[in-house]
């Protein structure tokens, strides 16, 4: 009879979960009374493209310089990929793009991408980087001579050089024209299909709605929403019924259930409303209303609703010098 021969598995071997790209836990920065960011807990993924809204003075700046290692936090810790800020940038594991600054005006485009290159010890090749930011065909350009786009798109390929994994993007299209902005965003989209992660702040909702996987909204230095865009957009409640009609009753709309306020010009009302079926049956019913719609809230009255302050304006947040540098 042959002997039977029992193997006994192995250990385990277990995945290690990846490390997060971004890990902030309890920040807390104040410049004065001036509390810029007051208690934020952050966790991005590898591969995310996060938009940080909110109105001045709502922290996005801080927040920004706090996750780069240009300030230190009062309280809380940052951590990019495992690291202080200021080890994952020695690493080359994040860059940035502010609005301004960090170009020398007498050199070339290939030159200045060229100097930063020399900064680290593994970098992409410049003409690379200079394809993938879209400004190869202005490589031998003076700086000076560059639009503010093309200057922008430079500040693009100088973060692309050293590989990093996270981008971090300061209000990065301010100033430019429509044109610009469309094809500043078309580089940034194109190298974030590569799987890098991105963090951008902005002033414009419409390239937060489209290039955001995930939305932050801030105000007066905390979180106060996260999500998708579609998330935040439901968060504002209600919807607005709009008809054009000639003999409206306003004091009989102002007392329908669930009317938050409304308007009236020329021929067309619109009433913003918790309670839409309400409000639709009332013009149906007792109007001559004539080309009702019902819409649900945008991005824009999401961000009213969450950032709004009815006790008075946003305390300032401290401005970031225009000289910084884009490393």
């Amino acid at each position: 009879m042959s002997e039977a021969v029992l193997s006994q598995p192995g250990p385990v071997a277990l995945t290690a979960a990846p490390v997060a790209a971004v890990d902030a836990r309890g920040l807390h920065k104040s410049f004065g009374s001036v509390h810029a960011v007051n208690g934020i807990d952050l966790t991005i993924a590898p591969g995310e493209i996060v938009a940080l809204l909110g109105p001045n003075g709502a922290g996005k700046t801080t927040t920004i310089d706090l996750l780069l290692g240009l300030a230190k936090p009062d309280r809380g810790d940052v951590r990019i990929y495992g690291h202080t800020p200021r080890g994952a940038i020695a690493r080359g594991q994040v860059s940035a793009v502010m609005q301004t600054g960090g170009l020398l005006k007498d050199l070339t485009v290939r030159e200045t991408v060229a100097l930063t290159a020399s900064l680290f010890a593994d970098t992409q090749p410049v003409d690379e980087v200079l394809g993938r930011a879209g400004i190869s065909e202005i490589a031998d350009r003076r700086v000076e001579k560059c639009s503010g786009g093309q200057q922008q798109r430079l500040r693009f390929a100088m973060a692309l050089v050293s590989d990093p994994g996270l981008l971090v993007l300061d209000e990065p299209t301010t100033g430019m024209d429509v044109e610009g902005r469309r094809d500043f965003w078309d580089a940034i989209r194109s190298d974030a299909a590569r799987g890098r992660t991105v963090i951008f702040a902005t002033h414009y909702l419409d390239e937060a709605d489209a290039y955001a996987d995930r939305i932050i909204l801030l105000r007066r230095g905390r979180i106060v929403a996260d999500g998708t865009a579609a998330h935040i957009r439901s968060l504002a409640s209600g919807r607005t019924v709009r008809a054009s009609v000639s003999n409206l009753d306003a004091a009989a709309v102002e007392a329908l259930p669930g009317v938050d306020e409304f308007e009236v010009r020329a021929d067309t009302v619109s009433i913003r409303t918790r309670d839409s079926d309400a409000a639709a049956r009332y013009l149906l019913t007792h109007t001559d209303a004539s080309d009702l719609e019902i819409t649900s809230h945008n991005l824009e009255d999401a961000f009213l609703a969450l950032t709004s302050d009815p006790g008075g304006a946003d305390s300032d947040e401290p401005s970031r010098p225009a000289e910084e540098g884009t490393k």
